[in-house]
């Protein structure tokens, strides 16, 4: 009897703070209030993200371990980084011409953690970004 083969994931989650505005900038102030309603405020609002990473790849058999937590960690924190503390849309480069939403915070996190990623043995299989308890993001390629 053949058996299946197994898929092993690690899942690592950082936290990271910022904040953002949704707003188009060629709309009206009432054209973006009319789209984004509470999201659209001149002064913004905030959010503690969650970020997850779901990563795969062969279990070294000397080490038992796929990644070393630590080098992920630093690879996680690296990427957080670049949005922690900020205001997406007047401070980091990738948001000034486009709305920082959920939804493009991870594809950007996901470009930057799987370019870190491919300089090891594991390889980013999935994102999941958490902007509140019950609004998140699932980011993944196929296989």
């Amino acid at each position: 009897m053949k058996s299946a083969a197994l898929k092993l994931e690690l899942v690592r989650a950082v936290t990271f703070h910022c904040a953002h505005s949704y707003r188009v900038k060629s709309w009206s102030d009432e054209e973006n209030l009319k789209e984004f309603g509470a999201c659209f405020s001149p002064t913004g609002h905030g959010h503690t993200y969650r970020l997850e990473a779901f990563v795969t790849g062969p279990v070294d058999e000397v080490t038992g371990m796929m990644i070393n937590l630590k080098d992920l960690d630093k690879i996680l924190k690296e990427a957080v980084s670049l949005l922690d503390g900020k205001f997406l849309d007047k401070e980091v480069g990738e948001f000034l011409d486009t709305v920082p939403t959920t939804e493009k915070i991870s594809l950007f996190l996901f470009q930057r953690l799987k370019s870190a990623l491919s300089q090891t043995p594991a390889r980013l299989f999935r994102l999941r970004l958490f902007e509140t308890n019950d609004l998140w993001v699932e980011c993944s390629e196929e296989i």
